[in-house]
C-alpha cells in the first residue's frame, strides 16, 4: 500500500514539474501572444478604409465629416469596453475654436507690376499707396539707422544663411515683433520657392484658419498691422529690387471675419492592475483630423483622404485600446484622439490646458503620427533616444521583425510638428511612433498632404507588424517597474522634474 502512495506522489511531482515548465514557457511568450490575439489585419484595414473614405471628405476640423470620424472612434472605444472621459461621462472633450476667414478682397502692386500670388499671414483692412522701404531681411541689424514709423517695408525671405520658405516661416514672429517695435505698419516678404511649395503655402494661409484662444498666449499683433508673402518666382523680383531703397507699392485688403467653431477630442480610459502603478498613466495619442478638400491633383481628385496622415495613427490608438481593454497593464491608460492637429496642434494644445486627469499622473505620452513610409523593415520613432523607454520600444519592434530607429530627418523639426510637443513642453516624455522612413522625401512626400493618400495604397502586411510593434511597445512601457523619463540633458528634463516634483535620474 505504501509503495503505491510513493509512486503516486512521484507521478504527481513529475506532473507538477512539467506544468511549471509549461507555465514558464507560456509566461515568456504571453506578452507577444496577447498582442497577436487582438491586432488583426482585417480589422486594421476596416478602420483605415472607413477613416480615409471619400465620404468623410478629408476629415477637416470643425466639419460635419470630422464629427462623424469622432463618433466612429468614440463608439469603437465603447465597443471595446474602454471607459469614457471621467470628466463628462461620454467619450468626448469639447474643443471650442475660432474660425478666421481671410479677406475676401486683396491686391498688391510692387514697382508698378501686379502680383496675384500672395499669402496673407496677418490681415487688417488696408488701402495703402506709397513707397515701401527696402529693409533687407527685416532682422534687427537691418533696422539700424532707419526711421520707419508708419512705413510699409519690403524684405527678403529668411536670413543670410537660408532663404527657403521653411526658414521664412520660422522667422515670421521675430520679424513681426521687430517691425511693430520700430513702428512699421506692414511687411511685404518676397518668397523664392517652387510652384509646388507655393501651392502648399497658398492652401494653408489663404484658407480659413482655426485657433484656440489661450490665457497663456501673449498677443503681439496690433489691429492695423499687415503681413503678406509674395511668390517671387526664381527670385526675379528680389534681384530687381536689390538696389532700390524705396519701392512704389500699393496694397489693399478687406477685413477678416471670425466665427466660433466647435470640435472635439475623443477620450477613453482603461484602469491599470497594479495597486500603486495604476495611479500612473500612459497616454496613447494620435490626431484623427486631416486637411479636408483642396486643390485638385493631376487626376482631378480634390479630397485629401489622409490614410497615412493620420488614419494609420488613429488606428494605432484603437489597436492599443482594444488590447488593453482585454489585457490591462500595470499602469493605467489614457487614450486621446485629437482634433485640429493640421490647423496648428489645436486639440492637443487645448487638452494640455484642460486635462481630464492631472498632468503629473501622466508619465509618458506615446503619440502616433505619420507622413508616409519608404522602408517596411523599420518603425521610425521621432524622439526614440530622448526617453528612458527606448529599449522597451526597440525590443517590441524586434519581436515583430522590425527595427526601431530615431528621427532620420532632424532638419524637418518633426518632434515639434505633432501633438506630442505640447505634452513635452509640460514635462511629459513624449516621442512619436511613425511608419518607417529613412528620409522625408520621395515616397513620403508623394503622399504627404496629397489627394493620393488613399487607403488602397498602403501595405497592410507591413502595417500588421507596425501595429503589433506599437501595442507591444506600449505594454512594455506600461508594465516596466521603472517609470519612464527624459534622458539626462534633454531640453525638457527640467520641465519633467518640475512637473513630477522629484529629482528623477536616468534609469
Amino acid at each position: 500500500f505504501s509503495k503505491i502512495n510513493i509512486k503516486l506522489t512521484m507521478k504527481n511531482r513529475t506532473l507538477l514539474a512539467l506544468l511549471l515548465i509549461a507555465t514558464s514557457t507560456l509566461f515568456s511568450q504571453t506578452e507577444k501572444e496577447k498582442v497577436e490575439s487582438t491586432v488583426d489585419k482585417n480589422q486594421i484595414e476596416g478602420h483605415i478604409y472607413f477613416l480615409a473614405d471619400d465620404v468623410l471628405k478629408g476629415r477637416a476640423t470643425g466639419s460635419a465629416e470630422n464629427k462623424i470620424a469622432a463618433s466612429y472612434l468614440a463608439n469603437t472605444l465603447r465597443g471595446y469596453g474602454v471607459l469614457p472621459n471621467p470628466k463628462t461621462g461620454d467619450y468626448y472633450q469639447k474643443v471650442n475654436l475660432q474660425k478666421t476667414t481671410p479677406p475676401s478682397q486683396s491686391a498688391i502692386s510692387i514697382n508698378n507690376n501686379t502680383y496675384d500670388k500672395i499669402a496673407i499671414l496677418e490681415a487688417n483692412p488696408l488701402d495703402f499707396k506709397g513707397n515701401a522701404i527696402n529693409v533687407g531681411f527685416g532682422l534687427e541689424s537691418d533696422y539700424k539707422g532707419k526711421e520707419l514709423i508708419n512705413k510699409m517695408i519690403i524684405i527678403k525671405a529668411g536670413n543670410t544663411e537660408s532663404q527657403d520658405a521653411r526658414t521664412a516661416f520660422g522667422l515670421r514672429n521675430e520679424k513681426i515683433e521687430l517691425a511693430i517695435k520700430h513702428g512699421v505698419i506692414g511687411i511685404i516678404e518676397l518668397i523664392n520657392t517652387t510652384e509646388e511649395t507655393w501651392a502648399y503655402i497658398d492652401h494653408n494661409f489663404n484658407a480659413e484658419s482655426l485657433t484656440v484662444l489661450s490665457k497663456e498666449e501673449k498677443e503681439v499683433i496690433n489691429d492695423k498691422f499687415v503681413y503678406t508673402w509674395v511668390f517671387d518666382e526664381k527670385g526675379a523680383l528680389g534681384t530687381e529690387l536689390e538696389s532700390i531703397s524705396e519701392v512704389p507699392v500699393s496694397l489693399m485688403m478687406s477685413a477678416i471675419k471670425t466665427t466660433p467653431v466647435g470640435s472635439q477630442n475623443v477620450i477613453g480610459v482603461v484602469e491599470g492592475t497594479d495597486p500603486k502603478l495604476k495611479n500612473e498613466y500612459i497616454i496613447y495619442s494620435a490626431h484623427y483630423d486631416h486637411v479636408g478638400i483642396g486643390r485638385a491633383d493631376k487626376t482631378g481628385d480634390t479630397i485629401y483622404n489622409g490614410a497615412r496622415d493620420n488614419a494609420v495613427g488613429a488606428t494605432t490608438v484603437l489597436s492599443m485600446a482594444e488590447n488593453l481593454a482585454k489585457y490591462p497593464t500595470k499602469r493605467s491608460a489614457l487614450f486621446i484622439l485629437f482634433t485640429g492637429e493640421e490647423k496648428g496642434l489645436l486639440g492637443s494644445k487645448f487638452y494640455t490646458e484642460n486635462p481630464v486627469i492631472p498632468l503629473h499622473q501622466m508619465v509618458y505620452c506615446f503619440n502616433s503620427d505619420n507622413g508616409g513610409y519608404n522602408d517596411t523593415s523599420l518603425a521610425t520613432i521621432v524622439g526614440l533616444e530622448r526617453t528612458t523607454a527606448s529599449q522597451n520600444i526597440k525590443d517590441a519592434a524586434t519581436t515583430f521583425g522590425l527595427t526601431a530607429i530615431d528621427d532620420p530627418a532632424p532638419e524637418q523639426g518633426l518632434f515639434d510638428r505633432s501633438d506630442n510637443v505640447h505634452f513635452a513642453k509640460k514635462g511629459i516624455p513624449a516621442p512619436t511612433f511613425s511608419m518607417g522612413f529613412t528620409s522625408f522625401d520621395g515616397e513620403v512626400t508623394k503622399y504627404y498632404h496629397q489627394p493620393g493618400d488613399e487607403a488602397d495604397t498602403l501595405d497592410y502586411d507591413y502595417l500588421l507588424k507596425f501595429f503589433q510593434a506599437y501595442v507591444l511597445s506600449g505594454r512594455n512601457i506600461a508594465n516596466d517597474p521603472n517609470t519612464p523619463f527624459w534622458t539626462a540633458g534633454d531640453k525638457y528634463e527640467e520641465k519633467g522634474k518640475e512637473l513630477y516634483k522629484i529629482n528623477k535620474l536616468k534609469n
